[in-house]
């Protein structure tokens, strides 16, 4: 029996995706030690409901009209609002059985140095937000990723190295986001969590510190075809979306990635697109040695097969 005072954490996600990924992510986060996983199905699979359901440590709840027509508001229009609500709503819910919980997408992976349950309970006493760091995929790896170029003196020169053509208008590096996610800690009523942030009342990650032990494994541009695939609903009303602020928040007159990824497409079509992807996220030794000698690849073995295949053997 572990001991009293080790906390007990869970995730929880709101997933469109096949089965299978489904499964492979709550599989991956219950063999980190994961107390509670919660998932909201933002679309039918009955093939993944019926493992989820049988496990005990999953909470999987099918998002369908008859959910939503519960809820006091009804289905919010966008994914990102359905998200926070799902996720405030899990907050709340899982309050009693959780020390800890992290709202975090199904293409996101923890990965920590030790037991994630030792480096919550070492946090201190007064942490309520525990930030994530994001580091992301090269192509084709569960391996290789990359982290965001250090935020200093050098971070422009060390862009324009790394990724020449499109680096300053990148988020330092990455195709999604530098902002990572929160660990929260249970137990407060009035706070309420956003996708990158938490708040009580007006107060943002209120006693915020660094989660320096885990890496939160993002696999954004994990293939090309995935990336490609991805990208027209990404641009529209994802993580290129035309309402979000340029990656680099202190040149308001920089274009954000909606716009330059317009541009790419407007002026190459599919084959600019394949060399904005390639730049960040094409990989070969040569490439991982350029990002260690910056001291920002990362090699995290994940095991997810592994992980499924005990868990959900039928998928493994």
């Amino acid at each position: 029996m572990a001991p009293s005072n080790t906390p007990r954490w869970g995730t929880v996600s709101t997933i469109k995706a096949p089965a299978r990924d489904i499964l492979a992510f709550a599989a991956h986060h219950l063999d980190l030690g994961a107390h509670r996983v919660c998932i909201y199905l933002d679309a039918p699979c009955p093939e993944a409901f019926a493992h989820l359901k049988a496990h005990p440590k999953v909470r999987v709840i099918d998002c369908d009209a008859a959910y939503w027509k519960r809820q006091p508001k009804g289905r919010p229009q966008t994914h990102q609002v359905r998200q926070t609500y799902n996720a405030n709503r899990a907050y709340q819910k899982q309050g009693d059985d959780l020390t800890w919980l992290t709202h975090i997408d199904a293409d996101e992976f923890l990965w920590s140095t030790r037991p994630i349950h030792d480096v919550l309970r070492d946090l201190p006493d007064e942490a309520l937000c525990a930030r994530l760091s994001p580091i992301e995929a090269l192509a084709d790896s569960e391996t290789h990723f990359r982290a965001a170029v250090p935020k200093g003196e050098d971070t422009d020169s060390l862009l324009k190295k790394l990724y020449p053509n499109y680096g300053l208008y990148s988020h330092r590096g990455l195709l999604s986001n530098a902002a990572g996610k929160l660990f929260v800690r249970t137990g407060m009523p009035q706070l309420r969590i956003r996708i990158h942030n938490a708040y009580v009342e007006d107060l943002k990650n209120p006693c915020q510190v660094p989660c320096e032990d885990i890496d939160l494994c993002h696999f954004h541009g994990s293939n090309w075809d995935g990336w490609l695939r991805n990208f027209k609903y990404r641009h529209t009303h994802g993580a290129y979306r035309s309402s979000l602020k340029p990656p680099r928040g202190d040149n308001n007159s920089a274009p954000n990635m909606h716009q330059t990824l317009s541009q790419v497409l407007e002026n190459h079509g599919e084959a600019g697109l394949r060399a904005y992807y390639d730049e960040f996220c094409a990989d070969s030794p040569q490439r991982r040695a350029e990002l260690q000698e910056q001291g920002i690849l990362r090699v995290r073995h994940l095991n997810i097969s592994r992980s499924l295949q005990k868990h959900f053997p039928q998928f493994g």
